[in-house]
């Protein structure tokens, strides 16, 4: 059987003026990799005013309006997982899930199921966006595996190509709580750093100049022992881009295992507590609903073992 095939709309934002096109995509459309928009560059699948771009590597116009000719989804083999979610709110266009630290959003490598994809194809019964791709229909934004919170996944193509506009404009509110070592000075402010692969460890997310504009704002809510809970608010949404910000500031957030390391006392009580990941929580996510354009928004507790982390720490 054909696939079907999808129109999403993206248009190159003015900070992408001579960017490759394939970067300058993965800018305006949030939700798609730039390893999959080449494939469908290459495949003849992106075209601006009725041509096809087959080069990712050609330079991309500020403004232009391109167009994005997207397969449907086609669903693997036993894709579907019976994964239980936390579910905040669901209609017929859009699911809001509390993910738990330790799901991995989407298969990759060394995660080809028992992911949040797997789990949403079983509790949509495969009603997801095709956008995203065989490993990612219906992501339009991710968190790291060992973040916890508030997520939004796309149930029809019309829902996350609305959805994909709103983080790419980044009007999204998205508010994470994270405990960070040692007490923020001063005790609100803003991290704008451009965000990249690092050169010396391209496992790790660092500060480059020439990457992608990436900006943090915190407000301190809570003082604890050598260590605070904080707010941070997204302007942007890049990889890592709290725990690399907090860490360039000299604050870390507790149990990075990545940025940080924990030492001391903080150390034995998080060996303690078993507390083996980065304490950053998405707590509030706000959008305004791609279909029927109402404001909506929710807020999740932190879950228990960050409860507990903050309780210990609290002075």
């Amino acid at each position: 059987m054909d696939r079907g095939v999808s129109i999403l709309n993206a248009r190159i934002a003015d900070t992408a003026d001579g960017w490759r096109i394939d970067r300058a995509l993965a800018d305006a459309v949030p939700s798609l990799s730039r390893e999959r928009l080449k494939a469908l560059i290459t495949g003849g699948a992106v075209s601006i005013g009725g041509i096809a771009v087959r080069d990712p590597a050609r330079k991309a116009v500020a403004g232009a309006e391109v167009s994005i000719a997207m397969p449907d989804v086609v669903a693997a083999d036993n894709v579907a997982q019976d994964i239980p979610l936390v579910v905040a709110y669901e209609d017929e266009h859009v699911i809001v899930v509390d993910k738990p630290a330790g799901l991995v959003v989407h298969p990759a490598a060394g995660n080809f199921d028992g992911t949040l994809v797997n789990a949403l194809l079983h509790h949509c019964g495969g009603s997801l966006s095709g956008i995203g791709g065989v490993a990612r229909p219906g992501i339009v934004h991710r968190i790291d595996k060992d973040t916890s919170g508030l997520m939004i996944a796309a149930k029809t193509d019309a829902a996350h190509e609305g959805l994909a506009r709103q983080f790419a404009d980044h009007s999204i509110d998205r508010r994470y709580r994270a405990i960070t070592t040692g007490v923020p000075r001063p005790a609100a402010g803003t991290v704008d750093a451009p965000l990249a692969r690092s050169p010396q460890n391209r496992k790790k997310i660092a500060i480059v100049q020439g990457g992608k504009r990436a900006v943090t704002h915190y407000t301190t809510m809570t003082t604890l022992k050598d260590a605070a809970l904080i707010e941070c608010r997204l302007e942007t949404g890049r990889t890592h881009q709290i725990r690399v910000h907090m860490a360039s500031i000299g604050h870390a957030l507790l149990g990075d295992p990545v940025y940080a390391r924990a030492k001391g006392k903080q150390r034995v009580l998080m060996e303690t507590l078993g507390f083996h990941r980065q304490a950053l929580h998405a707590a509030r996510l706000g959008f305004i609903h791609p279909i029927n354009n109402v404001a909506l928004a929710f807020e999740s507790d932190m879950p228990a073992d960050m409860q507990e982390l903050f309780s210990q720490l609290h002075v």
